[in-house]
């Protein structure tokens, strides 16, 4: 909610807990939207306190009426003018508006006359009469007819050459995806030139002072959603997609914030496919090839995260506008019934799924760290975490169980797919051909209980839960131990990644279905041979780096004797949105939903295979106490 200084200060909120700021960009004032605020904060020339002296005579407004059609046209016939020359950047799109500037003003100071004017603006807007007397051909045979043809021939060309999303076969269907856009109104083709000059900030303005007029605002958010689809190409060819990126969702968060709009578009308009097919087609176009575990039989693609629209963050106005439908309860609720996409959404986190693999560098210093890691940690966060919590956040009692049934369904699905496309399917790492794989008697856990019983009174069994650091300070002595006997295979941990999406929604989605939901763990949890494959990128590695930082630093071992060999723990990569998903929705299902664990778990094997990734961004992270990332990595470790 935004409110102007005059309308606050008019409206009664003494008693009132607010922060007061000054909006650098200006925009909308919401006092007199009974969708946005409640009658009693509207001030005193907005809603049943405004004084209504009586109807308006007829002939009072019939100028303003005749003449606003025809000043808005000119503005319109100024973009068509500047649209198509020799070269369209975004230096030329700035003069363009700039040479507007004292004309958009004009417009501003008769919306700020009042509502009479206000409203004489929204009717010439949203008019598809007026559009076509004014603009369609055939035009009359005088030079202002002419110069509208011409004007005509140049608006067509900005048509043709605005680029157009390839949504898949099945959704070309929909109409905010067509490949061509149809304008009916004034409105329509105002919106359009905002895309096209990348939204500038005068023009958006401008567009937000009308909002208190409901009829225009329910057009203006239609047309917004009618044109989404263009926002990802926008923001790629922007100059600054940063700024672009903040006067989008300065626009975009006034229209989203109403519950009953957003469901109304989602419904008739399908904004949450177009957001959903926008934020996919935007990351399909920067894959590469994943690198965990052996590159040669895996063909899972994950998002280059070294790339412009990852390290410019041009995906976040698309994330922040689903973030801001999700909150409402009415539009989460449909996402979560739509198969079709949900399936959409996890395909997009299994471009996230091992994304950014890290590689640990055991020869010299790298002279300069990448940044991707910052990039690949910020999309997860605001591309995958966000929306499951904004969606876990509705899922609160018994009736919303087979919700976090079809999520956790999903989740599994698209784990059992990314480990078969990444070539994991067993949670025993085969040694080379000197080494040899762990003997019963001295396997990882059981050498770590020796450790425990060694030195402390712990017994063996509580080992498993034992903090890091009470550990590494219980080890007070040597075992006879080697290295080769308790270290996993040599290319185990020289790939390192920290993404795995799909692991915490199942996760989460487990918890919150056991807990809130009625969910019986045994109902949902996967079969024991998955959930080992599922564990393995997390207990694992915590249990390594924990008995290595032991060795370390309390028994005289050099880190060189305990380390495996180097490609084992070269590659990792911290990005699995997939597995966040499964785990967030299994959480919720099984706490709030009612649901049963043993009813929604993936079987055992495919859970083994879910945990081997997590478990290594576990270790890895832990592992930095021996410096074993000291060369490369260090910021992210």
């Amino acid at each position: 909610m935004s409110i102007c200084r005059e309308c606050f200060h008019r409206g009664d909120h003494s008693t009132h807990d607010f922060n007061m700021f000054l909006s650098q960009a200006g925009g909308a004032c919401d006092c007199g939207d009974k969708s946005v605020m409640k009658e009693d904060g509207f001030c005193s020339n907005h809603g049943n306190k405004c004084p209504r002296p009586g109807d308006v005579p007829a002939a009072l407004m019939c100028v303003a009426e005749a003449m606003m059609p025809r000043l808005i046209l000119r503005l319109l016939q100024h973009f068509r003018e500047n649209s198509c020359g020799t070269q369209t950047t975004s230096d030329t799109y700035r003069i363009t508006v700039q040479e507007c500037e004292g004309y958009v003003k004009m417009l501003m100071e008769f919306n700020n006359m009042g509502d009479l004017m206000r409203s004489a603006m929204t009717k010439a807007l949203i008019n598809p009469q007026m559009y076509r007397n004014l603009v369609e051909p055939p035009f009359p045979d005088t030079e202002y007819g002419c110069y509208m043809a011409e004007s005509n021939k140049m608006y067509e060309k900005a048509l043709e050459m605005f680029p157009a999303p390839e949504p898949p076969d099945e959704y070309r269907h929909l109409p905010a995806l067509a490949p061509r856009l149809q304008h009916n109104t004034l409105l329509d083709e105002f919106i359009f030139w905002t895309f096209k000059y990348e939204f500038p900030q005068n023009v958006v303005c401008f567009l937000l002072n009308m909002l208190p007029d409901q009829d225009y605002k329910e057009h203006l958010t239609r047309t917004f959603v009618m044109h989404y689809a263009r926002i990802p190409l926008v923001l790629e060819d922007a100059a600054d997609p940063d700024t672009l990126s903040n006067r989008v969702v300065h626009m975009s968060v006034q229209l989203f914030s109403n519950e009953a709009l957003a469901l109304r578009c989602v419904q008739q308009l399908h904004l949450l496919h177009v957001m959903v097919l926008s934020l996919r087609l935007m990351m399909g176009k920067i894959l590469v090839q994943n690198t965990l575990h052996d590159p040669d039989q895996n063909f899972h693609y994950v998002i280059d995260c070294t790339r412009r629209v990852m390290k410019e963050h041009c995906y976040w106005p698309l994330v922040s506008d689903f973030n801001n439908v999700l909150s409402h309860k009415s539009v989460a609720l449909l996402f979560l019934q739509d198969d079709a996409l949900v399936d959409m959404w996890f395909e997009f986190l299994s471009m996230l799924q091992g994304m950014n693999v890290n590689i640990r560098e055991v020869g010299g210093h790298i002279e300069f760290e990448p940044s991707s890691y910052y990039a690949a940690f910020s999309c997860e966060l605001e591309a995958a975490a966000y929306p499951m919590w904004s969606v876990l956040s509705h899922l609160t009692d018994a009736s919303h169980a087979p919700l976090a049934r079809r999520i956790i369904a999903a989740a599994l699905t698209y784990l059992q797919e990314w480990l078969d496309a990444v070539h994991f399917t067993t949670p025993h790492m085969e040694r080379g051909p000197r080494e040899s794989r762990f003997p019963r008697s001295r396997s990882p856990a059981l050498m770590l209980a020796r450790l425990a019983r060694a030195s402390s009174p712990a017994r063996g069994s509580e080992v498993l839960s034992y903090p890091v650091h009470r550990l590494r300070a219980s080890a007070s002595g040597p075992m006879g131990l080697r290295a080769a006997d308790v270290l996993p295979p040599h290319d185990l941990l020289a790939l390192l990644a920290f993404h795995f999406p799909l692991h915490r929604y199942l996760a989460a989605f487990l918890c919150a279905g056991v807990r809130s939901m009625g969910l019986r763990a045994a109902d949902v949890l996967p079969p024991h041979d998955l959930l080992a494959l599922l564990a393995f990128h997390f207990p694992l590695h915590r249990y390594l780096a924990a008995f290595l930082c032991a060795g370390v630093r309390s028994m005289g071992l050099r880190a060189a004797d305990v380390l495996p060999p180097h490609d084992l723990l070269a590659l990792l990569a911290f990005h699995f949105p997939l597995h966040r998903y499964l785990a967030a929705f299994l959480c919720a299902g099984v706490r709030s939903m009612g649901l049963r664990a043993a009813d929604v778990l993936p079987p055992h094997d495919l859970l083994a295979l879910l945990a081997v990734h997590p478990l290594r961004v576990q270790v890895s992270s832990t592992s930095r106490c021996t410096a074993t990332w000291a060369r490369s990595c260090a910021p992210v470790v």
